[in-house]
């Protein structure tokens, strides 16, 4: 279960040097380590990143997807679990996703706060207020312009205008986003492959929480790659990082816990969160000690 011993077998399996990014939540701050990270690596032909990832800020996984292809000529994404939601925007920018029969992928529709009149959820999502005249059109019979006039009314009572717009806005962004990563890598398929691809992720299914799997993406188009022996490698790898980053490593709700880790053949750092102390911490570990 040596962390290391699966990360060297991966880099030789793979052909180039390997880094697992594991995030229950990604942001902004995950930056600078990522950085230092991909410095102590160097510029190479071929970047391999193991994720495991739960979602988190749209904004910053574009910027660590940009950051991946400031460091190699390709990046390859090994998925053996999790890689969510802002994940699976960051998985856009990958010229090859090796995905195993456990990978979970997620629609990539935005949520935003938004209370309706405090009667209403806290987060909803864009694409729920999309489908909202479609609902009234097929569930009370109404035709398409009353059931649009009808939907336009009731939001606009029950969402602060401005707030509407930042939905539609937020929607465009994510559309922007992904049409810019796909073209890292697509840049010779047409703009209008490219854009059906995000469109599906946005708007082609009933849940943000639908769990697609590696045959959904490659269906979907994005350059989807099986390879038996690195997806149990990298299966092997996550589950002895367990005890290192993620939910494990919390004793109780209050309780401090790692929630990011970072890992390349020659360090490994890790971020804990504490209700206690404002900011949270990144600091060494080591992942080949007893969790």
């Amino acid at each position: 279960m040596s962390v290391l011993a699966r990360l060297r077998e991966i880099e030789a399996h793979g052909g180039g040097p390997a880094l697992v990014f594991a995030a229950s939540r990604l942001d902004i701050d995950m930056l600078p380590p990522l950085y230092e990270a991909l410095r102590g690596i160097g510029r190479v032909p071929r970047l391999q990143v193991v994720v495991q990832c739960r979602g988190g800020e749209t904004n910053a996984a574009r910027r660590i997807a940009l950051l991946l292809h400031e460091f190699a000529d390709e990046v390859v994404f090994v998925v053996p679990h999790f890689c969510e939601s802002a994940g699976t925007v960051m998985a856009l920018g990958a010229h090859r996703i090796v995905a195993g029969p456990l990978s979970i992928f997620s629609p990539i529709d935005p949520h935003l706060s938004a209370e309706a009149g405090g009667r209403g959820p806290s987060s909803m999502s864009v694409q729920d207020l999309r489908q909202f005249w479609r609902m009234a059109r097929d569930w009370f019979d109404l035709d398409e312009a009353a059931a649009k006039a009808f939907a336009l009314q009731v939001l606009g009572q029950s969402i602060f205008p401005t707030t509407l717009t930042s939905f539609h806005r937020c929607a465009q962004e994510v559309q922007a986003m992904g049409e810019e990563l796909l073209a890292l890598h697509m840049g010779d398929r047409p703009a209008d492959a490219r854009i059906a691809i995000v469109d599906t992720l946005l708007h082609g299914f009933h849940s943000h929480t639908h769990a697609l799997t590696r045959d959904d993406l490659r269906r979907i188009g994005l350059p989807v790659a099986s390879d038996p022996v690195l997806e149990e490698t990298a299966w092997i790898l996550v589950r002895a990082l367990r005890g290192h980053v993620g939910p494990d490593t919390r004793g109780g709700e209050e309780s401090p816990w790692f929630d990011a880790a970072l890992v390349t053949a020659t360090q490994a750092v890790r971020r804990q969160r504490d209700f206690q102390v404002p900011a949270p911490r990144w600091s060494a570990f080591d992942p080949e000690a007893a969790s």
